[in-house]
């Protein structure tokens, strides 16, 4: 039975940093494509981060790019989001999701199996 748990959420001022973490169970972070998504109130969940099963690839949506760093501890079957220089527009519901390796897509939502329960974070102005 796979389980995703998140921590680390909160609130945070403009050009503060959090760090999200993932822990899970149930699957092997090589088995699988691991990531995380993210759902502001009255939006659509979009895509933040992933990782690939295949040799580890890291990928970012552009609003993030340059500012969050997505990576593993495999020691612990861990998954971070370290979150730098937010800015009000990262307030949302953060969730760490895993999909079987199938298909070329990372960044789509409906296409993970998996998923946690969410972590909020708040970034004030």
């Amino acid at each position: 039975q796979v389980q995703l748990v998140e921590s680390g959420g909160g609130l945070v001022q403009a050009g503060g940093s959090l760090r999200l973490s993932c822990a899970a169970s149930g699957l092997t972070f090589s088995s699988v494509d691991i990531g995380w998504f993210r759902q502001a109130p009255g939006e659509a969940r979009e895509f933040v981060a992933a990782i690939r099963w295949s040799g580890g690839s890291t990928h970012y949506a552009n609003s993030v790019k340059g500012r969050f760093i997505i990576s593993l501890d495999n020691d612990k079957n861990t998954l971070h989001l370290q979150m730098n220089s937010l800015k009000p527009e990262d307030t949302a519901v953060y969730y760490c999701a895993a999909k079987l390796p199938f298909g070329n897509d990372y960044d789509v939502p409906d296409d993970f199996q998996y998923w946690g329960q969410g972590t909020r974070v708040t970034v004030t102005s």
